[in-house]
């Protein structure tokens, strides 16, 4: 069952990414963050309240660091929604676990004492130069179409939802509840959006347009529960390992959504670096996994 909620998560936060590319059309990146933050905050409330989880916190501060970054890899997210095919910008953002093995291996290396034979991590560093293999090709095809800075983001996106992701484990070590960790997100959104549409505007209000906002927040909030479900009815490390590779069936609804909906063209050399990202994804996945074997579910 664990399986099913996590393709339903996928399913889910592609679908936001298709509501947020047509919203991008009219509102600009300050305001998709703000609504997005607003409707999240009223759901995660009322979610918390149903689950009886208190929202106080005794550590702000570290949600405070942890929104900042996420709000960081958001917005470079919906940026490169609105700029890059779909299935471009979602495949950039599921990077986050390349990342995060660069940072084991980085980490690793760092931190080893001097004449201290470091465990080999070979296979890791495969894995992680593949990836960016496949952003290379990946984003060719980008470049020639004059969208390098729109793929550049994309490709922070997946960073900063790496640190993200890394300030969520933190968390969820020190006690605090998924629901009061996302509701804080939720937060820190509404803000920054609020203080982004300050200083670039707010557009003009149109209920046709604006209709695309509700689904955004609310796919958001529903695409988290789903994946949080999907980790708790795991009970085995085979399962967690399952459930954290089927996340990457959103590239493929992303894609599919494109060549539907916005006639998405991505020639085969995008589509083989899409595949090589994939695939290196999944094996730093497991072998990170081996480390960490107890690590939550990463966020959107």
């Amino acid at each position: 069952m664990q399986a099913v909620w996590m393709v339903l998560s996928a399913f889910i936060f592609s679908t936001m990414a298709v509501c947020v590319k047509f919203a991008a059309v009219y509102f600009n990146n300050a305001e998709l963050v703000f609504y997005r933050g607003v409707i999240g905050v009223v759901f995660m409330a009322v979610f918390a309240r149903m689950r009886r989880t208190s929202l106080t916190t005794l550590v702000l501060p570290m949600h405070i660091w942890r929104g900042f970054v996420g709000v960081v890899a958001l917005s470079a997210w919906f940026y490169a929604i609105a700029h890059l095919p779909l299935a471009t910008a979602m495949t950039l953002n599921y990077m986050s676990s390349v990342w995060i093995a660069a940072f084991l291996v980085g980490g690793t290396l760092m931190f080893a004492k001097a004449g201290e034979r470091v465990q080999s991590q070979g296979p890791l560093v495969m894995a992680i130069l593949a990836s960016f293999a496949g952003v290379v090709m990946l984003l060719r095809p980008t470049i020639a179409q004059n969208q390098s800075f729109a793929g550049l983001i994309g490709l922070l996106s997946g960073l900063g939802a790496a640190f993200a992701y890394m300030q969520v484990m933190v968390l969820a070590r020190m006690g605090e509840p998924e629901a009061r960790t996302v509701f804080y997100f939720a937060v820190g959104t509404m803000i920054a959006g609020a203080i982004g549409m300050v200083l670039l505007g707010a557009s003009p209000w149109d209920w046709r347009h604006a209709l695309w906002l509700l689904p955004i927040g609310l796919l958001a909030s529903l695409g988290q529960l789903c994946m949080t479900k999907a980790y708790s009815t795991s009970t085995n490390h085979g399962g967690t390992l399952m459930v954290a590779n089927l996340q990457y069936s959103g590239i493929i609804f992303s894609a599919l959504y494109g060549l539907v909906l916005f006639g998405d063209q991505i020639p085969l050399l995008g589509w083989a670096g899409m595949g090589l990202i994939i695939l290196s994804a999944v094996t730093a996945t497991i072998l990170r996994a081996r480390a960490a074997p107890n690590a939550p579910a990463e966020e959107h």
